[in-house]
C-alpha cells in the first residue's frame, strides 16, 4: 500500500514538473500567442465611455420616456453603414447556393457523370465531394481501385489515390469550379424553382420560399441560471443518490427542471461540491444538460419585397417592390423589409463566416457580430458629443447653408425636400464623431432590446440591456423591439439620438434596416494602437 501511494505521488509530481517552466516561480501558461485586435473590415472603433441615457429635452409628443440616466457602455465595433441590399444578398445567395449543392450531393449517386475527360464516373464514396470536382480535369474514378484519383498532367502514366478526406478538403461547398446552368445539375436542384404555374411569363426563376437558413444560438441568460441541486449529508454521494436509505437529503429539487422552449423534463442540476473530512461541502453548482441552452432555428432569409405596397394604403410604391432589392441600381442602400429574427440571423451567419476564415488561416476567433443594445445604439450615435440632440450636434436639422442634415420628412408632404424621396445610399450625408453614417434618418435600425416603457427605471447602469425572447403564444406587447434613429418617412422628432419607439419583432417594413455591432476584446481605451499585445505593464499609466 506505502508503494503504491508513493507511486501515485511520484506521478502527481511527475505532471507539475511536466508543466513548471523550471524556475519555481509564478510564470502563467507559456507559449500562448500574442492577440492584437483588429476593426472589422466597413466597422468603426468606438471606445468605452459614460453618457447620459434619455431625453435631454422636453417631452414633446407625452410618451413619458424622459427620465435619463447615466450609464457606461464597453468598447465596441460597429458598421459604419446601415447593413446594404448587396451586402444581404451575399448571405441570401450562400442559402441558396448552400442548399444547392446539398441537393446535388444528395442526389448525385443515382446520376450519371461525366467528366472533362469524356469518362463515365459513378460516385461510390459518400457524395459530399461531387459538385466541383467534376471540371478537373486530372481527377477521375478508377474502377479498378474503387476509387477517385488523381494524376499528374506531365506524367499520365502516374496515379494516387484519394481519401474521401481529400477530397472534402479539395472540393468544398463552392461553385466556382462549376455554374449551376450544367445541364446534369440542373435535374437535381428542379424543385427550388418556381412551379411552370406560378412563373411570369415561363421565366425560370428561383422559389424565395426554399431559402430557409438553419442556425443555432445560446441562450446564456437562461444559462446563467442555477437550479437548486441535492446537497447531501454523510450517507450520500455528491450526485444525490442514496447509499442509506434512512437518511434524507438536506435540499430536494421539488422537481426537475424543464426546456425553456420544449417544456420537456432535462434533469436535475449537478453539485459537483466534495465533502471533506468534516462534512463541508462547497456546493459548486454545474448544468447536466448543456444541450438545452443550445437554441436551433430556421428561418426564411428573403427579404419581404411587398411591404412597399402594404405599409402605405392609397399610394403607388410598386415600382420599389419590383426592383429594390435585386437591382444594381440599389445595391449601395440600405436592406429592408428585414424582421427583427431575421437580422439576428445574419448576424449568425456573418459570424461564422468570419470565425471559420479565421480559424482557417491559424488565427484567433473573435466576439460574435450581433445586433447593438439600445444602449449601445445611442452611444455610437452620439458620435462623442455627450449633451447633444443630434448625430451632428444640434440644435439644427439643417446646416448654414439650409441644406438638411439627414433623411425624413421635413414638412407635410414635403419627402424630397432633403434630396432624398425613399431611402438613399447608405454612406449619404456626413458621418457623426465616430465616423458612423446616417445614424439619424434614412431607414430605422433594429436594436437587440426589448421594449419597455419604464426600462430605464430598472435597467442597470452597466452596459444597460433587457432582453426578452417571445413565444408565438405570448401577447404582441412582448414581442416589441427598440428601434432607433428614425426613417425616411418620420419626423425629425425621431432623428433624436434619444428618441426611442418599438416595433413587433415579426414584423418587416420598408423603413426599417439594421447594422451589425462586435464587442472589442481588451480594454477599450480611446487609444486603439494600445491595445492588445502582451506586455505586463499595465495599460494605464499615470503622467
Amino acid at each position: 500500500m506505502k508503494k503504491l501511494l508513493f507511486l501515485v505521488v511520484v506521478g502527481i509530481a511527475a505532471v507539475f514538473t511536466a508543466c513548471d517552466s523550471g524556475t519555481g516561480h509564478l510564470t502563467g501558461v507559456q507559449g500562448r500567442r500574442v492577440y492584437y485586435p483588429e476593426i472589422p473590415l466597413g466597422m468603426v472603433y468606438i471606445p468605452s465611455g459614460s453618457y447620459t441615457m434619455g431625453n435631454g429635452d422636453q417631452d414633446v409628443p407625452f410618451l413619458h420616456q424622459a427620465r435619463s440616466k447615466v450609464v457606461s457602455i464597453p468598447a465596441f465595433y460597429m458598421d459604419q453603414t446601415e447593413i446594404t441590399n448587396n451586402e444581404y444578398r451575399e448571405f441570401v445567395y450562400w442559402v441558396r447556393d448552400s442548399i444547392m449543392l446539398e441537393k446535388v450531393y444528395a442526389n448525385a449517386p443515382n446520376a450519371s457523370w461525366t467528366n472533362n475527360m469524356g469518362n463515365n464516373i459513378q460516385p461510390t464514396l459518400e457524395p459530399g465531394v461531387l459538385a466541383d470536382m467534376l471540371s478537373y480535369p486530372d481527377i477521375y474514378y478508377d474502377e479498378t481501385q474503387q476509387a477517385w484519383v488523381s494524376f499528374d498532367p506531365n506524367d499520365p502514366y502516374s496515379s494516387s489515390g484519394l481519401s474521401e478526406q481529400q477530397m472534402r478538403q479539395l472540393f468544398p461547398l463552392s461553385w466556382k469550379m462549376r455554374g449551376i446552368k450544367d445541364e446534369q445539375i440542373i435535374p437535381l436542384i428542379s424543385d427550388m424553382y418556381l412551379r411552370p404555374n406560378e412563373r411570369w411569363y415561363k421565366r425560370r426563376e428561383i422559389d424565395t420560399r426554399k431559402l430557409n437558413f438553419r442556425y443555432y444560438w445560446i441562450d446564456l441568460p437562461e444559462a446563467a441560471k442555477k437550479g437548486r441541486v441535492n446537497i447531501v449529508r454523510n450517507g450520500y454521494d455528491n450526485q444525490g443518490n442514496y447509499t442509506n436509505p434512512n437518511l434524507e437529503p438536506q435540499h430536494r429539487d421539488l422537481k426537475n427542471p424543464e426546456h425553456p422552449f420544449t417544456g420537456e423534463p432535462v434533469g436535475q442540476d449537478l453539485d459537483q461540491g466534495y465533502f471533506n473530512k468534516k462534512g463541508q461541502n462547497n456546493a459548486i453548482r454545474s448544468h447536466e444538460d448543456r444541450s438545452r441552452f443550445i437554441i436551433q432555428e430556421e428561418i426564411n432569409v428573403y427579404p419581404d419585397t411587398l411591404c412597399w405596397v402594404r405599409d402605405f394604403t392609397y399610394s403607388f410604391n410598386d415600382p420599389m417592390t419590383n426592383m429594390y432589392f435585386w437591382h444594381p441600381a440599389y445595391d449601395n442602400y440600405p436592406v429592408i423589409g428585414i424582421t427583427w429574427v431575421q437580422a439576428r440571423a445574419f448576424c449568425v451567419w456573418r459570424t461564422q463566416k468570419l470565425n471559420n476564415w479565421l480559424e482557417g488561416m491559424g488565427a484567433l476567433w473573435v466576439q460574435d457580430f450581433r445586433l447593438p443594445t439600445e444602449g449601445e445604439w445611442e452611444y455610437g450615435a452620439r458620435g462623442d458629443l455627450k449633451d447633444s440632440p443630434y448625430p451632428w450636434g444640434g440644435p439644427y436639422i439643417r446646416n448654414s447653408a439650409g441644406c438638411m442634415l439627414g433623411n425624413f420628412k421635413p414638412m407635410r408632404g414635403r419627402y424630397f425636400d432633403d434630396g432624398g424621396f425613399y431611402p438613399v445610399k447608405a454612406y449619404s450625408y456626413n458621418p457623426n464623431g465616430y465616423g458612423l453614417y446616417c445614424m439619424a434618418g434614412n431607414v430605422a435600425e433594429w436594436t437587440e432590446t426589448a421594449y419597455d416603457e419604464s426600462v430605464y427605471e430598472f435597467s442597470h447602469d452597466l452596459s444597460p440591456e433587457y432582453r426578452y425572447y417571445a413565444m408565438d403564444w405570448d401577447p404582441p406587447s412582448m414581442k416589441r423591439k427598440v428601434i432607433r434613429g428614425g426613417s425616411w418617412k418620420d419626423i425629425g422628432f425621431y432623428l433624436q439620438t434619444s428618441s426611442r419607439t418599438y416595433e413587433y419583432q415579426d414584423t418587416s417594413k420598408s423603413y426599417i434596416g439594421f447594422r451589425c455591432v462586435q464587442s472589442h476584446i481588451g480594454r477599450g481605451g480611446r487609444d486603439f494602437s494600445r491595445e492588445g499585445g502582451e506586455e505586463l505593464r499595465s495599460d494605464i499609466e499615470l503622467r
